[in-house]
């Protein structure tokens, strides 16, 4: 019995040892994001424990653990805060919206870019739409308000014209509307490029066969095109639904450095914004951790309970 136990144990290591030389390649190239991923993800989590502590610089993190140790005090602390709930119900809003809003726009880049027939113009507009990406929200932000603000290119040009200026950073209701556009414009091309490569992996006899059927271009788009791309679009709106209390803090923070319209603050008010303005006035740094670990929380228990209810659904989630 032993004998056959250590043969057993020296088939397993061998076939290990064979996988691994067949796939060395392989896992050489996997190698640095493993690394990248320890380094910046992992072996700084032990940093959440400042959230329990009372939290002094000169102690370090385990010496506060050891010495300044509050457990859930910088929690209540935070849930006490001013203006904390109406902010966490600001951020989900604005949060969710921008994730139906940019699922949309992207699906909806991609289908137009791929009914794109001439190869030439489809490369050229894949260009186009993708590099907005690559601008910093300083650039994106600058531009908007110079297009855009009171005294902008738009509004000057209304005012020449005998026309009312709109005012796009004065009105609440606007100014999250140029939000959600500008997410738009900055990232849905760069967003489509998944579900374009996802469309190219659909087979060119489906539509063929649609073609022999007569059916149109919308029809194929329907019955081929949107199943072809539903796994993954069911995969991206999973991972995406994480980071509904992110919200843009780059974003909002350029897009508001302008303002002193209260009103238009308090409207697109998120709670990175709100955690920016209480460190400004000494804010310990376990309640802002803390913040951080809730959004963390929760933006996970939000991807386990999409993921269920795709499954549920009979989709294919990601764990």
């Amino acid at each position: 019995m032993e004998k056959i136990l250590i043969s057993k144990k020296q088939g397993f290591f061998y076939s290990l040892k064979k996988r691994v030389v067949s796939s060395r390649f392989l896992i050489m190239m996997i190698i640095p994001a493993i690394i990248y991923y320890a380094v910046f993800c992992y072996i700084p989590m032990y940093g959440v424990l400042i959230a329990f502590t009372d939290y002094n610089s000169y102690l370090g993190i385990m010496g506060s653990v050891s010495q300044n140790w509050v457990g859930f005090q910088n929690f209540q602390e935070i849930f006490r805060y001013p203006h904390f709930w109406d902010t966490f119900k600001n951020t989900i809003f604005i949060g969710s919206l921008k994730i139906v809003i940019s699922f949309i726009s992207a699906v909806l880049m991609a289908l137009i870019i791929n009914e794109l027939r001439m190869r030439f113009f489809k490369k050229f507009a894949q260009i186009v739409v993708t590099f907005p990406h690559f601008l910093s929200w300083v650039v994106v932000a600058s531009l908007f308000i110079m297009i855009l603000d009171n005294t902008g290119v738009l509004n000057n040009f209304l005012s020449k014209n005998g026309m009312e200026p709109v005012h796009f950073f004065a009105d609440p209701h606007l100014f999250r509307t140029l939000l959600f556009s500008s997410d738009v414009w900055k990232e849905a091309g760069w967003s489509s490029i998944i579900y374009i490569a996802t469309m190219a992996g659909i087979s060119t006899d489906l539509y063929e066969a649609a073609d022999i059927d007569g059916a149109t271009r919308l029809q194929k788009i329907w019955h081929i095109t949107l199943p072809g791309i539903k796994p993954t679009a069911i995969l991206l709106l999973i991972m995406s639904v994480g980071g509904v209390l992110s919200a843009g803090f780059d974003q909002i923070f350029n897009m508001t450095s302008r303002l002193t319209n209260p009103d238009v603050i308090d409207a697109v008010n998120i709670i990175d914004t709100l955690v920016y303005q209480f460190l400004q006035t000494g804010m310990p740094e376990g309640q802002s951790t803390a913040i951080g670990l809730f959004k963390s929380v929760i933006g996970f228990a939000l991807v386990i309970t999409t993921d269920r209810i795709a499954k549920l659904c009979g989709e294919r989630g990601i764990i």
